[in-house]
Formats: structure tokens, sequence, C-alpha cells
């Protein structure tokens, strides 16, 4: 077999993999008994949940476990979605709720994102819901995912930081962190306990897009700011050793 084929034939596995593992965990997510929304309704109902801070956190319905928990118990919440036909869907989501602030801009490290790849609009309608769901800092990401090159466009975004967050709308505490960047999670986790040294939330990320070492680094040093952790689908539930949390999720 020729050197070309060999990497033709790679190259359509890798994305075959993708797209089946995409499809999987979705489904996989959908039907599985331990997950997110049975979590984290526990411990708001058990009031260790009071207030959170969603970063990605879309239109507030596809893909989302908190939209029902941040309702029903009314918690303090503060999403972030960057891009803008989004965020106007999360804002009619979340309409007459008074206990949530709602922010256009992209959670950024060291100001270094001003702009998001996402799929054209125009070709939107061939790949469903998976469309609105990937938008990414990282091009490879939706490429890997199936989405044709031909099909992805940028859009620029706002950006903030973690301190210039807080600051704007005066948080001093908060009881939960979500984090679902598309495979920016680890950049955030790391620079949130460089930036907020003091603050221990819980933790709930997305380890699926993260680099092997980026993750392996993230979660040594959680472990060394004595954090424990364990997965849940596609995410890391985390939280600090000092939290007495005893799971009831039947």
């Amino acid at each position: 077999m020729s050197k070309v084929l060999k990497k033709l034939v790679g190259i359509l596995d890798y994305k075959l993999l993708e797209k089946n593992y995409v499809k999987n965990k979705r489904y996989l997510s959908r039907h599985t008994f331990l997950n997110l929304e049975k979590i984290v309704f526990d411990l708001a109902e058990k009031k260790i949940i009071n207030s959170l801070i969603q970063i990605g956190a879309n239109d507030g319905i596809k893909d989302d476990f908190i939209v029902n928990v941040i309702k029903k118990f009314k918690l303090e919440s503060l999403l972030l979605e960057p891009i803008k036909s989004i965020f106007l869907s999360l804002q009619n989501t979340y309409l007459n709720y008074n206990n949530v602030k709602l922010e256009n801009s992209a959670l950024s490290v060291n100001n270094e994102i001003n702009f998001l790849y996402k799929v054209n609009p125009k070709y939107s309608g061939e790949y469903g819901t998976l469309a609105d769901v990937i938008s990414s800092f990282y091009q490879d990401h939706l490429i890997k995912q199936g989405i044709k090159k031909k099909h992805i466009i940028h859009e620029k975004v706002k950006q903030i930081g973690f301190d210039e967050l807080l600051k704007k709308y005066s948080i001093e505490k908060f009881d939960l962190l979500i984090i679902d960047t598309e495979g920016y999670d680890c950049r955030i986790v790391n620079d949130f306990f460089l930036k907020i040294r003091e603050a221990r939330p819980i933790l709930i990320f997305e380890w699926s897009y993260t680099k092997n070492n980026e993750l392996e680094d993230t979660l040594n040093s959680l472990l060394k700011k004595e954090y424990f952790f364990f997965p849940v689908e596609n995410d890391i539930f985390c939280f600090p050793s000092e939290k007495n949390i005893m799971l009831k999720i039947n």
C-alpha cells in the first residue's frame, strides 16, 4: 500500500471514529443512570449548591443538564455564551428568571480569544443539533467531529478574564463552576486557580476533547489542591476534600 493511500485510510478511519464516538456518546448521555442533572439536583436540594457560574452555556437547552435545576431551586447563576445568535436563545430560555445573569462573552486566558470557529449557518442543517454545540477556539475540534472545513467560519467575540468577570458582577463566592468550552476547558480550570486562589468551588468540566497531557496536568494539580474527582459521561465532577458530599441519585 502506498504512503499516500495509507495516509488517506488513516484520515478516513480517524474521522469515522470521531463521528461514531460523538453519536455513541450522545446516546449514552441520554440514557445513563448516573448523570450530572441527578447529582447537581441532589446537591441543590441539600443546599450544598446555591450559586454557580457556567462557562459555555449555549442556549440553555441543548446538552444542558443545569437548566431545570437553576429554575427549580432559583440558584443564583451567571451564564456565559459568546456566540451572539445562541446568546439570544439563551436569553429567551431564562426570560423572567431574576436569579440568572447572562454575559455575552468568551472566558479567555491571557486575552487570547478574539474569535471562535463555528459551522456556517448556511450548512447547519447538514449537521443537526451538533452545529449549535461545537463552536470552539480550535478549528480542528470541528473538523475531527466531521464538519467540512469549507463549512466552517469564524465569528468575532467579546472576551473577558476570570478576575474581570467576578469584579463586573460583584461575585465574592460561588458554589459551582461549570465549564463546557470544546477543548479549552483545562486552560480555564488552571487559569481560575491561578487568579482566584482563595476559591474552592465544586467543578464540572468536559474531558473528552482535551489533550492527554493537559488533562493529566490539570488533574494532578487538583489532587495537590486536595480535590477529589470522578468521571460522569463526558465530564469530570470535582469537589474539594472539605465538602462532605454524599450523593443520593435514585
